[in-house]
């Protein structure tokens, strides 16, 4: 920041500034829980000293809070990856299971939203199509954030509900399916995306409620010809808004597919490689005839669906990350 010529990128003046800030607040974290374990410890010696049991409860309940806000900075340790540092693009689609499919991606739209909102990202919905009788058929929102896509990149994969039924007389279990895309922030110039591989269309885009008078003209479909990936992107900002971030999603896209690729032929040399299919959901959420949240791959389980669903997921990601890192 110190360079002399620093300040004439702006867009790159942006990123390092918000770098600095993330780095900043970790440290800033780590001091914060290092004077207060000194004070804690401080707290506990002069009870002991003085037999004061009365200032026991109060002491267990700081103890309680400060290893809660360990294991909550420490997940910040593991996240190393390339694009871990990332915002992200987080995709839901409703599976099998109908209007129970469409409801249930919506439902977790909102888990997505809420966890942002407790780990104070950023989160705005930037595509979404909606059911015809309720949920949605599929949204995509970006979540800006220090390691937002570090965080997140292990929800990616098919998520299973099972409960009864608010959509149909005899309220019969039902069991939904819905899958989750997680992708880097990037931008196109730094995968090296061909603009001249890319086929740009705009298209009508309405606003809130479908009104006619709300249409306009700023909805942007971006194909990658060689691989036929399309991004659509209708929101409510400028056309040029729209396509920069069709562009952004479909350069993650192909990143990720290359990644596959590689990662694909390594489980096959290994005999590992799965096919991507409903079947292979990566987590279930049990509502009836119990309650019940589980981790397929890290076996992580938590009776509290609702605390969940709610938006508190960090558990989850915990165990996930430290199964990432084996």
């Amino acid at each position: 920041m110190a360079s002399p010529n620093f300040w004439s990128d702006q867009q790159r003046t942006k990123e390092i500034a918000q770098e600095l800030d993330a780095l900043r607040n970790q440290a800033l974290e780590w001091e914060k829980l290092e004077k207060d374990l000194d004070e804690l410890q401080s707290m506990a010696e002069m009870a002991q000293k003085e037999g004061d049991k009365a200032l026991e409860s109060d002491l267990k309940a700081k103890f309680s809070d400060l290893k809660a806000l360990f294991e909550h900075i420490r997940l910040s340790t593991f996240l190393s990856g390339k694009y871990d540092k990332n915002h992200a693009f987080l995709s839901i689609h409703a599976g099998a299971g109908g209007v129970d499919a469409q409801d249930w991606a919506e439902m977790l739209r909102r888990m997505y939203l809420r966890f942002a909102e407790k780990e104070k990202f950023k989160a705005a919905i930037i595509d979404e199509s909606r059911g015809l009788e309720a949920g949605i058929k599929s949204t995509v929102m970006e979540i800006v954030g220090p390691h937002a896509f570090g965080y997140l990149k292990g929800e990616a994969g098919v998520h299973r509900l099972v409960r009864l039924s608010p959509f149909n007389p005899a309220h019969t279990r039902e069991t939904s399916f819905a899958l989750v895309e997680v992708l880097p922030s990037i931008d196109h110039s730094e995968y090296k995306l061909s603009l001249a591989e890319v086929e740009i269309e705009a298209k009508t885009s309405r606003g809130h409620g479908g009104q006619s008078v709300n249409t306009t003209y700023s909805a942007i479909r971006a194909t990658h010809k060689p691989t036929g990936i399309t991004v659509t992107i209708q929101n409510e900002r400028s056309q040029t808004q729209n396509k920069e971030q069709a562009l952004k999603i479909l350069a993650a896209k192909l990143m990720q597919l290359e990644e596959e690729k590689r990662q694909a032929e390594k489980l096959k040399i290994r005999g590992e490689f799965k096919s991507a299919e409903w079947g292979n959901q990566i987590r279930s959420y049990v509502l009836h005839p119990y309650k019940l949240v589980k981790d397929h791959r890290t076996n992580y389980e938590i009776s509290d669906a609702e605390a969940v669903l709610d938006g508190n997921l960090e558990g989850l990601i915990k165990a996930y990350l430290e199964y990432a890192r084996k």
